[in-house]
């Protein structure tokens, strides 16, 4: 029932929106076009919200599996430009009330509303085209970390990545280059801060290939992943398996002792999407207390909102999770939503830094506009 409602209501949203754009689309083209129809361009816009909705829906609707992954693709690039599409939409109208509030004269030209749907279609196509090419792009990004009073570390080259999202259209293409861009730093460890998979293990095409691209990364202590809220459900097994298979070790509100000079500590995600068949997050105390103050406590913690949950106990937080918003202007929103949402952080000198990745892999949008995707390298002093 509730499935129900949810489609409903975005079938709703999602077609006022569709004719929003269409009829503004008109209008402008009509300016050019005198003899333009209406009909067919808001079929085009329909068909694209159309196509957004069957995408979300394709996990509650017996596909073949090809059918699944082709309109996962499909969806996942449509609603990149209906976004855009959309946002632009909307500014145009907000440029043509400011202009009208200050009676510029040209906006009651007749070709004023074509030359901003000329504007708005040129930027959506420009931003998307950029946005799906930068998406391919691996920044690396280098924080200098003092840790004072602590056993020495200096000399341990830590890489962070989060968010691969695999099983997310593109990311097995860029699972490669990401093993080569993680080896390219000479880890001695490698962390991975939740959402290593993109909540349903079957979207992955090949896991096999997966299992042994990542087997090749070369790190002297380890490859250690914690577990994000995408990383649950129906197929949590799957993943534990998988991750097994690949070597890399989940610390699931674990910890492990590395060469005897550091503590690496692992917490499960508080909100998982569909669960973590029955595992609940545990509380720091409850498996972990800090015996001896020379090590350096490290924790992997997937959101950046539970932060403030760490004090003494911890030296470094490393998260993800919030991809920097991915698009602009959807960082705004993220960096009103946390403390930090990407960087380097710390409160004060009695407050363990925090890292917060933009991730290495995407979500939805195979796109980034304003971010980037990133490994993270760490050094110590």
């Amino acid at each position: 029932m509730f499935i129900a409602f949810a489609v409903l209501i975005t079938l709703s949203v999602l077609s006022a929106l569709s004719l929003y754009i269409a009829y503004r689309l008109y209008q402008g083209l009509n300016a050019f076009f005198p003899k333009l129809n209406f009909k067919p361009i808001l079929v085009i816009i329909i068909l694209f919200a159309s196509i957004l909705v069957v995408g979300f829906a394709r996990s509650m609707i017996p596909f073949p599996r090809t059918v699944e992954h082709i309109l996962a693709i499909i969806c996942a690039y449509t609603m990149g430009v209906f976004f855009y599409l959309l946002m632009f939409t909307v500014a145009s109208d907000l440029l043509m009330i400011i202009f009208r509030l200050l009676k510029l004269s040209f906006t009651n030209h007749r070709l004023y509303k074509g030359v901003m749907t000329a504007g708005v279609l040129a930027l959506t196509l420009c931003t998307c085209v950029y946005g799906f090419f930068h998406a391919l792009h691996i920044k690396h990004t280098s924080y200098n970390v003092s840790l004072q009073g602590k056993k020495d570390i200096s000399d341990l080259n830590l890489v962070l990545i989060s968010d691969l999202h695999l099983g997310a259209v593109g990311s097995e293409g860029q699972l490669e280059k990401t093993v080569e861009n993680i080896n390219e730093e000479n880890p001695d460890i490698v962390c991975i801060a939740g959402d290593f998979f993109d909540t349903d293990f079957d979207s992955v095409q090949d896991p096999d290939k997966a299992i042994s691209t990542l087997r090749k990364i070369r790190s002297t202590y380890g490859v250690y992943v914690c577990l994000g809220n995408h990383d649950g459900g129906s197929t949590h097994n799957q993943m534990l398996d998988f991750l097994e298979k690949a070597n890399i070790r989940l610390l699931d509100d674990d910890y492990t002792i590395i060469d005897n000079r550091l503590i690496l500590i692992g917490r499960l995600d508080a909100h998982s999407i569909g669960g973590y068949n029955g595992k609940e997050r545990k509380d720091l105390s409850s498996f972990f207390e800090r015996k001896d103050n020379s090590l350096p406590v490290i924790v992997m913690d997937h959101n950046p909102s539970h932060i403030h949950e760490y004090g003494t106990e911890a030296d470094l937080i490393l998260c993800g999770h919030t991809h920097k918003g991915a698009l602009f202007p959807i960082s705004l929103v993220t960096d009103l939503m946390y403390t930090v949402d990407y960087g380097h952080y710390q409160k004060d000198s009695a407050s363990p830094h925090v890292i917060v990745s933009s991730g290495v892999g995407n979500w939805g949008m195979p796109m980034r506009v304003g971010t980037d995707c990133e490994i993270v390298t760490v050094n110590f002093s």
